[in-house]
C-alpha cells in the first residue's frame, strides 16, 4: 500500500466528518497486516467531551470489525 493511496482514503473519509462547531473536518485511514483499509472521521458533539477524533474512530472500527 502506497502512502498516497492511504491519503486518498483519508480524504474520502474526511468528507463524512461531522464538525459543525469547529468546522475542522478530519479523516484518517489505516492499512492492516491483512491488507484491509479502515477509515474514520471526526465526530463533534455540543458536549465537547463526547467528540471523537478521526484516529480514534479508525482504531475503534478496526477493533470492532475484527
Amino acid at each position: 500500500m502506497l502512502e498516497h493511496e492511504l491519503v486518498k482514503y483519508a480524504l474520502e473519509a474526511r468528507s463524512k466528518a461531522y464538525a459543525p462547531y469547529s468546522k475542522f473536518k478530519v479523516g484518517a485511514a489505516a492499512y492492516t497486516e491483512s491488507g484491509r483499509i479502515i477509515t474514520g472521521c471526526n465526530i463533534e458533539n455540543a458536549s465537547y467531551g463526547l467528540s471523537i477524533c478521526a484516529e480514534r474512530v479508525t482504531l475503534f472500527k478496526a477493533v470492532s470489525e475484527g
